[in-house]
């Protein structure tokens, strides 16, 4: 059965994506249109680009996640100076080698440019503080920047996506001002962008599922605010979290697989391998219960 997909942001928690795409391959579910925001987009472009859930943990299971990270080289000698580029640079990793391997694997598999997917196919949510917009790639790019959608590197756009603000150096983009504009993590704006294909015309012929690494709004947990960095947290993740609760909430949930990744940080880049099975099951397990009467 042909569907369309979306997945929520997570960092180094969507290997619980990996689980939930094995159960649908399992169950013969097609994507043909995929959207996704920062470690979503992630796996929605390796999904557009043709690569199987296998293929997936495989390509991972060969990659040193800690060796994506890429600080400045005076850093490395002299550790104050990370905040110094925290300051100046907005970022405490460069991101350009998580680019580079997300470009090489997508040229794997013939992609460089929007222009060597089906188009529609691939969307991908990033954030720009410098207009203050949501921006979904490729479809914004001609309109605000005036930028040829055909001749952008996806690579490029799922980086920005995945732009965790402080932790990756925010991306900067050129348009049809003389600033460039800042771009950072699309989760910022809409860590589930269920909404992207909601309208479309394809709603009835195609159903749409999405795959969220959270409990039901339901059964969130309360943020424990006790000082200034228990807020700082707790503000990012309300704005990370409140447009998309609010539409969720006044839409039909049936159609959203709820993955709730409990311990484990979004930026844990040391995640060992016990993790990564628990993560794996519990994407799998869920996905499994919740085909069992969907489509509805």
């Amino acid at each position: 059965m042909k569907i369309d997909a979306v997945f929520s942001g997570g960092g180094v928690k969507a290997y619980a994506f990996l689980g939930a795409l094995k159960s649908l391959e399992s169950n013969q579910f097609q994507i043909e249109r995929v959207a996704g925001t920062s470690a979503g987009a992630i796996l929605a472009s390796f999904v557009a680009a043709g690569y199987t859930s296998s293929d997936m943990l495989q390509l991972l299971q060969q990659t040193d996640l800690k060796a994506l990270l890429d600080p400045p080289k005076p850093t490395t000698f002299l550790p104050g100076t990370k905040w110094f580029f925290l300051y100046f640079q907005m970022g405490l990793y460069k991101g350009d080698k998580l680019e580079k391997w997300l470009y090489n694997h997508l040229a794997n598999q013939g992609i460089y440019t929007f222009s060597d997917l089906p188009n529609g196919c691939l969307k991908v949510v990033a954030s720009d503080l410098s207009l203050g917009k949501l921006i979904v790639i490729p479809d914004d790019l001609y309109r605000v920047y005036g930028i040829n959608p055909a001749h952008f590197p996806v690579s490029k756009a799922v980086r920005m996506s995945a732009g965790f603000p402080y932790f990756f150096m925010p991306k900067k983009l050129p348009g049809k001002a003389k600033q460039k504009s800042i771009m950072v993590d699309g989760g910022l704006l809409s860590n589930f962008p269920l909404w992207l294909f909601t309208n479309s015309n394809n709603r009835e012929q195609r159903p749409v599922l999405g795959v969220k690494l959270s409990d039901t709004p339901a059964n969130t947990t309360p943020h424990d605010i006790k000082n200034a960095l228990d807020m700082l947290h707790a503000l990012f993740a309300t704005m990370k979290q409140a447009h998309d609760a609010r539409y969720i909430s006044t839409t039909d949930k049936k159609n959203i697989i709820f993955i709730p990744v409990k311990n484990i940080e979004t930026t844990n880049f040391q995640i060992n391998a016990n993790e990564i099975d628990m993560l794996l099951t519990l994407g799998m397990e869920r996905t499994d219960q919740f085909l069992k009467h969907w489509p509805k």
